[in-house]
């Protein structure tokens, strides 16, 4: 299968593609990441010995190195994670996600041309470039309907926007220069070794220290949820089996408003550790994880639902998830519960949980 060049590897879903992948392929990964906030070694610890992976410290937007890596491995495949992902944080700070899923993105299109223009025609057969996106694309639903592949794009926050960019650049790509890509587009993800800013990394760890659970608004927001493992298995058909120049929407068919996701983790840490034995708990004056239940100011331009129709990629690959929701809730718990120095660990001194996103809109 020759290497695949995995950006953002030590990320969340990366981690647990370049896992898969060692597993279920006999492919070389090498992961480039620059190991920003929510990108850490400890989440590839367990497949750092394989002598089929390496690991490259490197910014995608850095044209000079991108290109010395592609030189120095001639990738059989890319796969494109390597994103700055929270909104509440572009909110705060827009110019790193325009940096790294815009920039970044056009650098690694842009390296995979020029080797193939330099290379033999069987090199371009062979060869596949596959960026991972987000459904946030697409917009806000109403309460009806669910986004096709033909959604026309519609997004709302800096982060979207620039994942928007990103997924406009690879089709042009395809079309302008016949670059055979691959894109898929998932619905919100959850599972082990996602950054503790998201939605159920936070409010478990937050509610086994019995701190308050922040929900934003009504909590009426919904998503639908896929648990990692489902997603990349989901990425991974994708890039074997796909037709190149599609893209696939991959979606759990789980949807769910915050406020049931957050009652959900709630009882599922019931079964693990019972609020009675807990004494976090008791210190906060509580006698049930939903007592902590926090409604806050919402987040600026929050979109009110989103939900993927998933069955093309049912349909043309037969894919289809192995987790239903209470299985991957589950699963989830258990692991943040099992792995608290983990979590630890990957919480910079600049980060603490604390809310983001809430810059005004005159905030330089």
């Amino acid at each position: 299968m020759g290497t695949w060049i995995v950006t953002g590897g030590a990320g969340f879903i990366g981690s647990n593609f370049v896992r898969l992948a060692l597993a279920k392929t006999d492919a070389h990964i090498v992961v480039v990441d620059l190991l920003t906030y929510a990108g850490n070694p400890e989440s590839l610890a367990d497949v750092s010995e394989n002598p089929r992976f390496r690991f490259v410290k490197a910014d995608i937007a850095d044209r000079e190195v991108v290109d010395q890596i592609f030189r120095e491995h001639q990738p059989a495949a890319v796969l494109n994670f390597a994103a700055e992902t929270h909104v509440d944080r572009s909110i705060d700070g827009p110019a790193a996600f325009i940096q790294t899923n815009l920039v970044g993105t056009f650098e690694l299109l842009d390296a995979a041309r020029r080797m193939l223009a330099a290379g033999p025609p069987a090199e371009r057969e062979r060869f596949r470039f596959l960026h991972v996106s987000t459904d946030e694309v697409y917009g806000s639903l109403g309460p009806s309907g669910a986004f096709e592949e033909t959604t026309p794009y519609d997004p709302s926050s800096p982060y979207s926007a620039s994942k928007a960019g990103a997924d406009h650049l690879v089709r042009a790509y395809r079309a302008t220069y016949g670059l055979p890509t691959l894109l898929t587009n998932c619905s919100n993800n959850y599972g082990p070794y996602q950054f503790p800013e998201k939605l159920l990394p936070l409010m478990i760890l937050n509610a086994v220290e019995g701190r308050a659970l922040p929900i934003y608004g009504d909590g009426g927001n919904i998503r639908d949820w896929l648990y990692v493992e489902d997603h990349c298995a989901g990425i991974l058909l994708v890039l074997q089996r796909g037709r190149v120049g599609e893209k696939y929407n991959i979606g759990g068919g789980n949807e769910r408003t915050n406020l049931e996701m957050v009652d959900a983790l709630c009882t599922a840490l019931e079964r693990f550790r019972p609020a009675a034995d807990n004494p976090a708990l008791a210190a906060a004056g509580v006698s049930s994880y939903g007592e902590l239940k926090t409604f806050v100011e919402d987040r600026p331009g929050h979109d009110r639902r989103y939900a993927i129709n998933a069955e093309k990629i049912r349909r043309e690959l037969g894919w289809r998830p192995g987790h239903d929701l209470d299985a991957g809730l589950t699963a989830t718990v258990q692991w943040y519960l099992e792995n608290r120095a983990w979590c630890e660990s990957v919480q910079s001194g600049s980060y603490r949980r604390e809310r983001l996103g809430l810059s005004s809109p005159d905030a330089p």
